[in-house]
């Protein structure tokens, strides 16, 4: 592949971040807004929670099961391409969506959206990490990481209020049309760097220009890097707590508190992602400060943050007071953010720079199966008696695991595995 040349001011590697943030908005908007309407689907197309849970996992599986081949591209193609091509076909798909009528429609709509979604992360957090050195990477992907949050605020509540008032369908057409603006207009915008770029760029004496690694040598390193290995393990805890909540909390809330389609796809996404939002930029803050001086200060974040918000997941689930139920999402969603913020800054800190693209898709395999296990676990549970306020309790077992993992990668792995990384 031709070298490229890169704007590398410092203004520009943080406009970097700025432009991937709409684009992200948008691949969260477009995978979530779903999940608001499920009520009207249950009530306007008879599907059972079994098979909303279905519909759910749907998008997942196929999102994990091709995210190592999209992040094997996204090493061997440029970035930007990558990116942006993911974007107009999942835009396009999500336009789709609205002219399902059958399960198996959905089913086969959202496993194609992805399929498109799928080469998104693991390319841009590559393309981050090639402009931002570690000592501005937490920050980086931090900030970035709150159009996560965003886009699912946006479009749960865009989902809710439109379905309610034009039709469930209504507002897939409307995000559809959004993102393939937003990649025509941002296709002048982005530029390639050059494989880590940063590094060599922050480096006082000669850094060696990253070669290609073989797939096989490659996959050869990683199964013996125990902390990437922790850490994939703990991401699909994580993500499975984190998607039982997208795609169930408008559900809960509108069953269990009687709240109208539109105040609960807001609600259940915006006190959960706000507060999200705000642990993100500070995990990332305090991930780079303490990563300083001690090596696996990112890990440590992340598996305090886990620990933390163990019980305000069971919180969640158990209370029946609004106002209880708000400061649990809220402080649940802190935690989130902060563990977010350092999920691939982490990873990358033992992952070589020629494979951190597919290494992400890696990730995104397990982490993304373990999410469509919880979004179909909780509509089978539900079916079969157990009510919706324990199976949510449930999941904060699952986070207190996750720390459990983090903190072990952090006392006996990650400094030896940092330590050969660099």
């Amino acid at each position: 592949m031709p070298k490229t040349t890169a704007v590398t001011s410092p203004h520009y590697k943080w406009a970097v971040v700025g432009m991937l943030w709409f684009i992200c908005f948008f691949n969260y908007a477009d995978r979530l807004a779903i999940f608001s309407v499920f009520p009207l689907l249950q009530k306007d197309l008879g599907f059972s929670k079994t098979e909303l849970g279905v519909i759910g996992a749907a998008f997942t599986w196929v999102y994990a099961i091709t995210a190592p081949f999209a992040g094997h591209v996204g090493d061997r193609m440029p970035r930007k391409w990558v990116i942006l091509g993911g974007l107009y076909v999942w835009s396009l798909v999500t336009g789709l969506t609205a002219h399902c009528t059958r399960v198996i429609h959905f089913i086969l709509v959202r496993g194609a959206e992805g399929l498109g979604e799928t080469f998104y992360f693991p390319a841009s957090m590559a393309l981050i990490s090639d402009y931002h050195s570690p000592r501005t990477r937490s920050r980086a992907i931090g900030l970035h990481q709150t159009s996560i949050y965003a886009g699912t605020i946006g479009g749960g509540a865009l989902a809710g209020w439109m379905g309610e008032k034009y039709g469930w369908y209504s507002p897939f057409w409307v995000l559809a049309g959004a993102g393939i603006v937003l990649g025509f207009v941002l296709q002048r915008f982005i530029r390639e760097p050059q494989r880590n770029q940063a590094e060599r760029e922050e480096a006082t004496t000669d850094t060696k220009e990253v070669h290609h690694l073989p797939l096989g040598q490659f996959l050869r390193e990683f199964a013996r890097t125990k902390t990437a290995v922790l850490l994939i393990v703990a991401y699909f805890g994580a993500n499975l707590v984190g998607l039982v909540f997208l795609t169930w909390m408008p559900t809960f809330l509108t069953e269990k508190f009687h709240l109208k389609l539109a105040v609960a796809g807001l609600g259940a996404t915006l006190f959960i992602q706000l507060a999200s939002m705000v642990g993100s930029v500070l995990g990332g803050v305090i991930a780079d400060r303490w990563s300083q001086s001690q090596v696996s200060g990112r890990i440590l974040v992340q598996a305090v943050a886990a620990l933390v918000g163990a019980p305000f997941i069971v919180l969640c689930g158990w209370t029946r007071d609004p106002w209880m139920l708000i400061l649990a999402m809220s402080c649940f969603g802190l935690c989130k953010g902060m563990y977010d913020s350092n999920l691939t800054a982490a990873f990358y800190d033992v992952i070589s720079p020629a494979r951190r693209s597919t290494a992400t898709g890696l990730m995104n395999l397990l982490g993304w199966l373990g999410a469509g296990l919880g979004s179909l676990v909780i509509g089978v549970a539900v079916d079969h008696g157990i009510t919706m306020s324990v199976a949510i309790s449930s999941t904060g077992g699952v986070y207190l695991a996750v720390a459990a993992t983090l903190f072990a990668a952090a006392r006996w792995t990650a400094a030896k595995d940092i330590a050969a990384a660099r």
